[in-house]
């Protein structure tokens, strides 16, 4: 009888908001991307762990014409530097690059950038760690049987009793949640 392989640590991290500062007016270049404090050697520590780190974030600034495919790819490829200059290493990088209003499946709240990282990785996502920024990010872990994290404050008042409702565990940013993924 074959040994089974054992499975690996994922961590799942949104990227606008909790590895990099968000912008209303979309990170457009890889000049625009800037990490938010503590961030890259959150993932590094995560790493050093035995964690591998995920990135699943909504980019639909491409399906507005705002940047390209390869504009992405460069930003993608200045924070995997970055990340890696700090001790860290991230195992994959999935985007939704469509509209909200063109009704794709892989862009959070549905799941199909998580069902993908599934795929690729061969394992479910249930229980593994998603830190997010948003309620969007919380409905995509719950799809899929992920424990939501949020980060930062909530938006609004309807976002602050939803989370509670939900129960979900709250950090003021990536750093404090990777300590508490640490320290368990």
């Amino acid at each position: 009888m074959a040994e089974s392989r054992p499975r690996r640590r994922l961590v799942v991290l949104d990227r606008d908001g909790v590895i990099n500062a968000d912008s209303d007016e979309y990170v457009k270049s890889p000049d625009e991307w800037h990490p938010l404090p503590g961030s890259l050697e959150a993932i590094a520590r995560l790493h050093r762990a035995g964690f591998d780190v995920v990135v699943a974030t909504n980019q639909s600034g491409v399906g507005r014409g705002l940047f390209s495919r390869e504009t992405l790819e460069a930003i993608h490829a200045r924070m995997r530097d970055a990340v890696a200059a700090a001790g860290g290493r991230i195992a994959g990088i999935y985007y939704c690059p469509h509209r909200p209003e063109d009704g794709c499946t892989c862009r959070k709240p549905k799941p199909g950038l998580l069902r993908r990282i599934e795929a690729d990785f061969g394992q479910p996502l249930d229980g593994v760690p998603f830190v997010g920024d948003k309620l969007a990010d919380v409905e995509a872990a719950l799809a899929v049987g992920a424990r939501p994290i949020f980060v930062g404050t909530p938006r609004d008042d309807t976002e602050r009793s939803r989370l509670a409702e939900l129960g979900v565990e709250t950090h003021p940013d990536l750093s404090s949640a990777a300590d508490a993924l640490l320290a368990r």
